[in-house]
């Protein structure tokens, strides 16, 4: 059994992330000890684990909640988590190309050799929206 510093030492999720995840239900309340400390099973580490790696590539809580379902059913077919897999990849590619755009914007804007504020290409831009070379 491990307690939860022990816990968050082993995964890198700090103490109050652990108890937000008990509370939104990503994970179970633990058993207490006798002195009323959260004591938490291997299983508990598996499953912080993937919550915590689930997290690292950015999943949301809702789609984490869908996956940990979605686990306990060894034996169907991996359809719904790869569709779950998919969307978020297609969520990413729509904020990469976002930020493209915003990066070759940025550059445009910084290309500002101006002297003076008064003729600064960055306030300008900044200012109004129509010098923009793209759309973000």
């Amino acid at each position: 059994m491990l307690s939860i510093g022990e816990l968050s030492k082993r995964t890198g999720v700090k103490i109050p992330t652990i108890r937000y995840y008990e509370q939104v239900g990503l994970i179970d309340a633990p058993e207490r000890s006798e002195g009323n400390q959260r004591r938490y099973t291997k299983d508990g580490l598996n499953r912080l684990s993937f919550i915590r790696h689930s997290r690292d590539l950015g999943f949301s809580i809702e789609d984490i909640k869908g996956l940990l379902e979605l686990s306990q059913y060894p034996e169907k077919p991996c359809q719904d988590a790869h569709g779950i897999a998919v969307q978020y990849l297609r969520n990413v590619q729509q904020r990469i190309t976002k930020l493209r755009r915003l990066e070759r914007e940025l550059k445009h804007l910084s290309n500002c050799d101006a002297d003076s504020l008064a003729d600064c290409a960055v306030i300008e831009t900044l200012a109004d929206h129509g010098p923009c070379k793209t759309e973000h």
